[in-house]
């Protein structure tokens, strides 16, 4: 897969800011209502997380591929799950479980102290990290490991979000965060998945159903 050339990275024609604009109105106008989401999805420049080929199609509000069998997130669904994350607070040190192109991560970025961000697939890590290194986004720890297990040597984390999905809630990542904290991920199968929020409770944890949701298997181990 090719990264876009460093010079589209301010945007034009598809990609332009008016284009973004756009986007942004369409989030609105789904339900999204922190403006520190909204403005973050404005300034990210999602073409630079797609193929040169899917440039023009960049800000649309779909999923689009990105090789190996996964996709990069509709937009909406990327600014659903970081105001979920959110909530009211500012939070300092958040785990993503499934890098992928690296755009969620990106969003989430310049929203909290610092990420920690785990893909099992490395070309796509790779990818992802010439991007942070283009955009200069400095608190991102990026690793390639098994995402189910997270990275417990970092936490508790102040939120967890997951981009891929288990058929359960993984009890090893609800343990990696702090009490009180969340963490947002899809659950379920191929027939039916859910968008839920998990929060660390003293006894265990709750959980609240958000809305349906179609995001590619979490699957174990890594590849290279």
């Amino acid at each position: 897969m090719k990264i876009v050339n460093a010079d589209l990275k301010a945007g034009q024609g598809m990609t332009s800011e008016r284009t973004r604009d756009r986007l942004v109105r369409q989030l609105r106008d789904e339900g999204i209502r922190d403006e520190r989401v909204l403005q973050v999805m404005r300034q990210v420049p999602r073409h630079l997380f797609v193929d040169e080929a899917l440039a023009s199609r960049a800000y649309e509000n779909t999923a689009l591929p990105i090789g190996r069998s996964q996709t990069i997130s509709q937009p909406y669904i990327v600014a659903r799950m970081t105001e979920a994350l959110l909530g009211d607070e500012t939070l300092d040190t958040v785990l993503e479980v499934g890098t992928g192109s690296g755009y969620q991560t990106a969003v989430l970025a310049p929203l909290v102290r610092r990420v920690y961000t785990v893909e099992r697939i490395a070309p796509l890590l790779e990818q992802a990290k010439q991007r942070f290194r283009l955009l200069k986004l400095r608190n991102i720890h990026p690793r390639h490991s098994d995402g189910g297990m997270g990275l417990p040597e970092f936490s508790p984390y102040d939120g967890i979000i997951v981009t891929a999905a288990p058929e359960g809630i993984p009890l090893a990542l609800v343990e990696q965060l702090r009490p009180g904290a969340r963490m947002i991920l899809p659950i379920g199968g191929a027939r039916a998945q859910a968008l839920v929020k998990v929060t660390r409770t003293a006894k265990g944890y709750d959980t609240e159903m958000l809305e349906p949701v179609n995001f590619v298997p979490l699957l174990g181990g890594v590849e290279t």
